[in-house]
């Protein structure tokens, strides 16, 4: 080690060696420049950037996207809804219109009906009462001649046949009569039973030789179906009780004839000649 003396020519200041070299490629701390004050790039503050390995700063992440498929759930959803809706209002509307309709075109509409009125004007004339036994043609009957007394048709159910001379009555008053064969069973009579009893204007009989197991009629109006779940029964009611009557809605469907059996009978219920006119 070399010290410098005062005096003499001035000489450079003699530098102590430490004996240590800067690792290669790296400036010495006398060749660094000093920081900026204020710069916050000093060792140790709080503002150093993190370094990784070689003392590079780490490179910022970017997110990364996820591609997702379409959903088809609530557009499935959304496109249900819709159809129900279109559906919903296309019966609302169609109920609109059908209940526009006179009921004499709600009457054509029911598949299977027959209509006399277009078939035999004379036979639904009304007004036509004879005494005693009558022919009929069609059977059950639908219209013609009739008994003075009509057979009661307050929603009575009868476990036995009536008097057709009867039943034509109520008829003109009005009613829907609905017939069945003897034979039919149990639980389609109890279908047909809850449709008719306690309703004004309707009644219910077995009826011996039909064609079908069901037949209902209205004055001028006939349907035959095969079971009691078919929905055209209600569909003949609703539209031809009361409506079909050639006697108004006021036409009376009780005091009438309560009796069972085929003879038809006086308005005292006492039983009449059987001497069927031709």
């Amino acid at each position: 080690m070399s010290i410098s003396t005062p005096g003499g020519p001035e000489r450079r200041p003699t530098v102590v060696s430490t004996g240590k070299k800067p690792a290669a490629g790296r400036p010495s701390a006398a060749d660094k420049p000093a920081a900026k004050a204020g710069s916050g790039k000093t060792g140790g503050g709080k503002g150093t950037p993190r370094q990784g390995a070689g003392g590079k700063g780490r490179k910022p992440v970017a997110p990364v996207k996820v591609s997702q498929g379409r959903s088809w759930g609530p557009i499935a959803l959304f496109v249900a809804v819709g159809v129900l809706a279109v559906g919903i209002i296309g019966v609302g509307a169609w109920a609109v219109y059908q209940g526009g309709q006179p009921w004499q075109k709600r009457a054509e509409a029911i598949d299977g009906i027959v209509d006399y009125h277009a078939k035999d004007k004379d036979l639904v004339k009304g007004g036509n009462h004879q005494p005693g036994a009558i022919k009929y043609d069609i059977l059950p009957p639908v219209g013609g001649p009739h008994n003075q007394a009509w057979q009661n048709c307050m929603g009575d159910v009868y476990d036995a046949p009536i008097a057709n001379e009867h039943a034509v009555h109520s008829l003109e008053h009005g009613t829907v009569w609905i017939t069945y064969r003897p034979d039919l069973p149990a639980e389609q009579v109890e279908k047909l039973r809850s449709k008719v009893q306690g309703k004004e204007k309707t009644m219910l009989s077995p009826f011996e030789g039909l064609d079908k197991p069901i037949s209902l009629q209205a004055w001028g109006y006939q349907l035959k179906v095969d079971n009691a779940d078919d929905g055209r029964i209600d569909d003949f009611i609703k539209t031809l009780r009361v409506n079909a009557s050639i006697e108004g809605p006021n036409a009376l469907c009780d005091q009438g004839v309560t009796a069972t059996g085929t003879a038809p009978r006086d308005n005292l219920q006492n039983t009449m000649p059987q001497q069927p006119t031709q």
